[in-house]
């Protein structure tokens, strides 16, 4: 099971983009309506059920981050307080949770708008290098792969984080096997 968040600010396609994973649809028009939507896939062979919460801007950041293994923070190419707000909220995000490794994807979206784009792909693919997380652009209007791509590599993350979270105590399992087996006579 791997929780997500999508985070954005209002219009920049955060339900546009869940839809289009969950349904292979692009839908235009949503309100600020919150929902959780649970999905299963199969990523790399592996059965994942992805819990999706999906809600306006304003509310309960911090229930939300507690709850989340992965984000999933989207802003439109065409909108800088957007791109602005996702760099705020990575830090909300890591500061919340104390950790500076977290498994986020940033996401670029409306592509197809590239004639109104005012943030350079640079620009975000610079702040997801530093600030260690994954970055795409994307249109959801008009491209599902590249959607499944966003959550294919985030489930990618999570796995790999709640693995790194469980080695060091293998790591010391081992150590104190190997110890044990050394200071036999």
């Amino acid at each position: 099971v791997a929780n997500v968040v999508v985070f954005g600010t209002g219009r920049v396609g955060k339900s546009a983009l869940t839809v289009r994973f969950l349904t292979r649809r692009f839908i235009g028009e949503y309100g600020d309506i919150e929902s959780i939507f649970s999905h299963n896939v199969i990523v790399d062979g592996r059965d994942i059920t992805f819990n999706i919460w999906d809600s306006p801007e304003t509310s309960l950041y911090e229930k939300r981050v507690q709850w989340a293994d992965g984000f999933v923070l989207v802003y439109s190419i065409c909108d800088r307080a957007s791109f602005n707000a996702v760099t705020k909220l990575i830090q909300f995000i890591k500061d919340n949770l104390g950790m500076d490794k977290v498994p986020i994807v940033i996401v670029g979206n409306k592509k197809d708008l590239n004639h109104r784009r005012t943030i350079l792909s640079e620009e975000g693919r610079l702040l997801a290098f530093t600030t260690a997380c994954q970055f795409y652009e994307v249109t959801a209007a008009e491209n599902y792969h590249s959607i499944l791509m966003v959550f294919h590599r985030l489930i990618d993350r999570i796995l790999a984080s709640k693995t790194s979270i469980k080695r060091p105590a293998g790591i010391k399992g081992i150590v104190k096997s190997m110890s044990a087996v050394f200071t036999r006579k």
